[in-house]
């Protein structure tokens, strides 16, 4: 971890943080294996389009996409209205930090199960402008470019990016090209009031080579799904999220942090089965308080999302398209959902003694959505209303300091909602008896400094029991129903290790070692004639590691070697399939030197996976062979590949 110290948005709320020290040691375009580094948080990827995130487990059910979590970027909410979120609309190189919340013990950012990620763009220094370009290149005729320009002065901050990425993939089908830029600017009005500005934009295409059997797997995993291949499917977006904050401070000891934003996701997908055309409006504003009532600090605060989701879908004529791919055809469905999540938060911390604190917090939810079907009359027509009951969830935390470190204890209530589309019935209406999930979290954690803060030392167990686990069950090749079936216990151990050794005067290593061990079964899991009660949680591997060495010398050179384990994954409830476990090694050589008063130049070249593993870097859980086919578990990681480039900085 490069800060393992709570932020004080959390008060005692423990959490694990990476920053440009994590972020420097890989290819810029590998967001997943920064991600990994931490304990307890897994992203699987099957491209850099198609990405899972899963904390402690939560979220390992999910057949695409994050959900049961919250993401945010510079503090603004980004999940959508039915709790899906969409890391890969950021460029890795704008940002400057990522914590997470690992359960539902971040109050002020909602109680979700998983828990939250915040995203924060890098923070220039006061009175400093920068222009700065950074270019990769790589295997598959990878090209990225970042362009970035930097002004801060006292009162004014402007942020300025622009990003290009463009690959042919490593398999067939998988080619993707991407534009986008990013702009947060702030202004200080007064002594007591700033104003903020933050608009990031994302338009990419990216071609999808899908999940492939374990015979295309183990002969060639750089095979796309025939189906995907023949379609020549692929999705094109445009996302936008543009948001206006303002920060009073009322006296030392009370000021609020107000947010507009307003969201847009613009997505087309031709796919074998159907091609599928939606856009997304999505509005909001989150408004906290933060000061200090005699010796106790409170947050109180409220969020309200609102989306209006406009989707259809139409016949996919690939088939008589004479090998040119998708072509459109009639129109199959056609809908609008209006969906509604608000929160209300707050949380107090009193310090008992200048080591011992206690926190206290609430979070109050209230989901609605709104099903309209545009398409079908009469008795065939399914529109519909849900509205969830209003749900309180209460987190209780200890927190003890010490000259070298901290122990923290955690008590606390999570819920994560079914999407809409996994509280309807195979007929397509309302199912009124699924429920939301809901779990009690207990954790108990230690972080060490020693060795004149040389050596970190961060241990968590944790046990997490879920009630009502919504389980997706498949019904067609691009169709899921949701359904309550039982308990799940996520159980585990945590740990980072951080040793930073000065070798000489002018050389430092500093070896690492992330390690997570999920305990994860079904308590009771029942579905239809089958008892998979006891068996492992499908799609969490039981061990993972994640170990490394960094090197650094005066002269600006640097050498990082990363390794990453995975044990093998469960991809059947009833545990009769396994991914095969991997190890992936990874390194990375950079060098900066100072050219002039104004300029710095960077050059880094690495290579990923050196030994050429062949290994399923993300997993489709209880995959179905339609037609006989084989079931289609498997997303292969990229082979051996290689990258370098430069960057170029002016300071003017």
């Amino acid at each position: 971890m490069d800060d393992a110290v709570p932020k004080k948005a959390t008060g005692i709320t423990a959490s694990s943080t990476i920053g440009t020290q994590t972020f420097e040691r890989f290819n810029p375009v590998d967001f997943p294996s920064a991600i990994n580094q931490i304990s307890g948080v897994y992203m699987l990827s099957g491209a850099l389009n198609t990405n899972r995130i899963t904390i402690r487990g939560v979220g390992a059910r999910t057949p695409y996409g994050t959900d049961k979590l919250r993401l945010y970027f510079n503090g603004i909410p980004v999940t959508n209205g039915t709790g899906f979120s969409a890391i890969e609309a950021y460029d890795f190189e704008n940002l400057g930090s990522i914590e997470v919340i690992k359960g539902p013990k971040g109050t002020a950012y909602g109680s979700n199960l998983g828990g939250a990620i915040l995203l924060q763009t890098k923070t220039s220094s006061i009175d400093e402008t920068r222009l700065t370009n950074t270019s990769t290149f790589g295997s598959y005729a990878m090209l990225k470019d970042n362009l970035s320009f930097v002004h801060s002065e006292e009162n004014f901050a402007l942020t300025f990016a622009y990003n290009h990425l463009e690959t042919d993939g490593y398999r067939q089908n998988s080619q993707f090209e991407r534009d986008g830029f990013l702009l947060n600017t702030e202004f200080k009005i007064s002594s007591k009031s700033s104003l903020s500005f933050l608009t990031n934009y994302i338009d990419y295409t990216a071609h999808i080579a899908s999940s492939i059997n374990l015979t295309d797997f183990e002969e060639d995993p750089t095979r796309a799904a025939s189906n995907w291949l023949a379609a020549q499917g692929y999705e094109a977006n445009k996302y936008v999220l543009t948001g206006l904050s303002h920060t009073y401070r009322f006296s030392e000891k009370l000021k609020n942090t107000t947010s507009l934003f307003y969201t847009y996701l613009d997505h087309y997908e031709p796919r074998p089965f159907d091609i599928l055309d939606e856009f997304t409006n999505g509005f909001g504003f989150r408004s906290v308080f933060q000061g200090h009532l005699a010796k106790a600090q409170y947050v109180v605060g409220g969020e309200l999302y609102k989306d209006e989701y406009h989707w259809g879908t139409f016949e996919n004529l690939y088939a008589d398209n004479n090998g040119n791919g998708s072509l459109q055809g009639d129109r199959l469905s056609k809908n609008t959902e209006f969906r509604r999540q608000f929160n209300l938060f707050g949380s107090l911390t009193y310090p008992f003694s200048e080591a011992f604190s206690a926190q206290l917090g609430l979070n109050l939810n209230k989901t609605h959505y709104t099903f309209n079907d545009l398409f079908n009359e009469g008795d065939a027509n399914t529109s519909a209303e849900r509205n969830f009951d209003a749900i309180l969830m209460p987190n209780f935390g200890l927190r003890y300091s010490f000259n070298f470190g901290q122990l923290y204890a955690n008590i606390s209530r999570g819920f994560s909602n079914p999407s809409l589309e996994e509280t309807l019935t195979p007929d397509g209406v309302i199912n009124p008896d699924i429920a939301q999930e809901t779990g009690t979290n207990y954790e108990l954690g230690s972080q060490w400094l020693l060795c004149q803060n040389r050596f970190s030392v961060n241990v968590t167990l944790y046990r997490m029991d879920i009630k009502n686990l919504l389980v997706a069950q498949r019904v067609g090749e691009d169709q899921y129903i949701g359904r309550n079936a039982g308990q799940t216990r996520h159980q585990g151990l945590e740990m980072d290790l951080r040793y930073r050794a000065n070798v000489s005067q002018k050389l430092t290593a500093t070896p690492y070692v992330s390690y997570t061990f999920s305990d994860h079964n079904f308590v009771d899991f029942v579905d239809g004639d089958n008892d998979y009660s006891g068996n492992p949680l499908t799609g969490v591997p039981k061990h993972r590691l994640s170990t490394g060495l960094d090197l650094q010398h005066t002269n600006g050179l640097q050498w990082n070697l990363t390794h990453q384990f995975v044990d093998n994954i469960p991809l059947t409830d009833a545990n009769t399939e396994s991914s095969s476990s991997y190890n992936v090694f990874n390194t990375k050589l950079g060098y900066r030197t100072q050219l002039s008063n104004h300029m710095t130049l960077g050059l880094h070249t690495g290579i990923n996976n050196i030994f050429d593993e062949n290994y399923a870097q993300s997993v489709l859980i209880n995959a179905v062979g339609f037609g006989g086919a084989q079931p289609r578990y498997f997303y292969p990681g990229n082979g051996r590949n290689f990258y370098g480039g430069a960057r170029l900085s002016y300071v003017f």
